[in-house]
Order: structure tokens, then C-alpha cells, then sequence
């Protein structure tokens, strides 16, 4: 996929999240150790959103991309945003979704909490 396409994908996923009455607070948000493409505020709740294009789903759907490689380097990046953003004294709900796209059919998916993040001490 080019990169034409998967900014395409962003722009599409960031105007599904808005029509869906999101707030998006920044996009392409990236650290040594990862990027998230959209962070958003739902109602309150943080949301760290991961943005899949596909042309088809003959291959995989677009959700089946997001290894748990892919989803550590989300939540490393999301603990960076959240240390730089986030007052501590102000916590805040947080969420992990992927918004899946298929060009073929067109369709859009948006997968709230579709992972989790646990740390072990």
C-alpha cells in the first residue's frame, strides 16, 4: 500500500470519528518507540485509535494486521503521550481502537477497546 493510500485511510477514519462526535486532539503522533495515527477524546475518555486500510479482506481483514508487536508499540507511545499530555493529577480514562477499512466493499469498522494493555512488575 502507498503511503497516498494510507494518509487517504487516516483522513477517512479521522472524519468517521468526528462524524461520530470525537474530538480529535492530534494525528500521527510519534515516538522513538512507536506512533499512534489519531488520538481522540470520547466523551472524556482518551482514545489511542489505530487506523488499518485494506484493499479486501481476501488476504485478512484489517484488524487481523494489528499484531501484538504492533499493539506494544501502540501502548509504549500511548504511555509517552499520556506522561507528556496528561496532568496526574488529572487521570483519565484510556482506550485502545482500531478503525478497519476496506476499500472492497467499502466499509469502515471502528473497534472500540480492541486491545488491552497489562504491565507486569
Amino acid at each position: 500500500m502507498s503511503l497516498a493510500m494510507g494518509q487517504l485511510g487516516e483522513e477517512r477514519a479521522t472524519q468517521y470519528l468526528i462524524d461520530h462526535g470525537l474530538r480529535i486532539l492530534t494525528r500521527n503522533y510519534r515516538t522513538k518507540r512507536g506512533e499512534i495515527d489519531i488520538v481522540a477524546d470520547d466523551a472524556g475518555t482518551l482514545c489511542f485509535v489505530e487506523v488499518r486500510l485494506r484493499e479486501s479482506a481476501t488476504f485478512g481483514a484489517p484488524i487481523e494486521t494489528v499484531s501484538v508487536k504492533k499493539q506494544q508499540r501502540i501502548s509504549y507511545a500511548a504511555m509517552e503521550y499520556l506522561a507528556r499530555y496528561v496532568s496526574a493529577k488529572k487521570p483519565r480514562a484510556c482506550r485502545f481502537d482500531v478503525i478497519a477499512i476496506e476499500q472492497i466493499p467499502q466499509r469502515i469498522t471502528w473497534i472500540k477497546n480492541a486491545f488491552s494493555v497489562t504491565t507486569r512488575y
